[in-house]
């Protein structure tokens, strides 16, 4: 039997999402069926996806997720940010496993091990362990990957807790030099701009989204840094970038683009959402 302390709860089922297993696999197969087919060059290196509740953000996260339908791997790397600010820039859990009513996710402890040691060689940054966090931005990504993805995978969970566009850059250098010889996923979890009125997050999020799509890290630090554009992920998004592009990515791609006022109705105050690939 396994021991609940060494594994992480699920904080958000019931509220962000169904705790019921059966209505949570439904709803996350209905996300996945109703986003259209994308046509992807190359092989996915990294997605984007949002991580706001699934009622929102879920028929966005459906594009991204289901570029990897029915893909294997042995360890998927979830990047977010740490909404509730910690001393450490750099986070992870130190439960072995996430639990969700889809059922538990092992994390990868080797990976996190090698991890923690990279960025304190070559970045002198230090990875902090923490226990029963309420963070949502990895959480709500793991009932899509356990419907998307074929076959068990272990999870290497990374939460920022920054605004130093080196900091990212660090992550990303180390995520890529452990996860070079592995079979592995990386996703940066973000939403994009927060509570602006439909026309003017559609303007800021449009600018983050064309520097995404650039695929040059420097063009994301500059909309981001000038105001231009805005995603709460800013800093998990360049380390994934940084990550794919020592993997291999030459291309990244947007699927799909919304906002909150598609499924609330409400336009005056929306959060925007994206789904994206990076390709090699």
């Amino acid at each position: 039997m396994m021991n609940p302390i060494n594994t992480r709860p699920a904080a958000l089922a019931g509220t962000w999402y169904s705790a019921n297993p059966q209505q949570l696999h439904l709803d996350v197969e209905t996300y996945l069926q109703h986003a259209a087919p994308t046509e992807i060059p190359g092989e996915i290196v990294a997605l984007i996806a949002p991580h706001a509740g699934h009622h929102y953000s879920g028929p966005v996260a459906g594009y991204a997720f289901r570029t990897i339908q029915g893909n294997s791997y042995e360890t998927i790397a979830v990047v977010s940010p740490y909404h509730r600010g910690y001393p450490e820039r750099l986070l992870t859990t130190s439960h072995e496993r996430y639990s969700t009513p889809l059922g538990e996710v092992p994390v990868d402890t080797d990976s996190l091990f090698k991890l923690k040691e990279q960025l304190q060689e070559t970045a002198r940054e230090e990875l902090a362990l923490v226990r029963q966090d309420r963070e949502h931005a990895i959480e709500i990504e793991l009932p899509f990957l356990q419907v998307a993805v074929a076959g068990k995978f272990e999870l290497l969970p990374v939460m920022v807790s920054d605004s130093l566009p080196e900091t990212g850059i660090a992550l990303g250098k180390a995520l890529a030099a452990v996860l070079k010889e592995k079979k592995a996923l990386l996703i940066a979890s973000t939403d994009l701009s927060h509570f602006y009125p439909e026309a003017a997050a559609n303007q800021l999020d449009l600018a983050m989204l064309e520097a995404i799509a650039s695929f040059d890290t420097e063009e994301v630090i500059e909309v981001h840094r000038s105001g231009k554009g805005q995603a709460c992920g800013f800093l998990p998004v360049l380390a994934v970038m940084t990550a794919a592009k020592a993997l291999g990515a030459t291309q990244a791609h947007i699927l799909h683009y919304a906002t909150s006022g598609s499924t609330s109705g409400d336009y005056s105050r929306v959060v925007g959402y994206a789904a994206g690939v990076f390709t090699r």
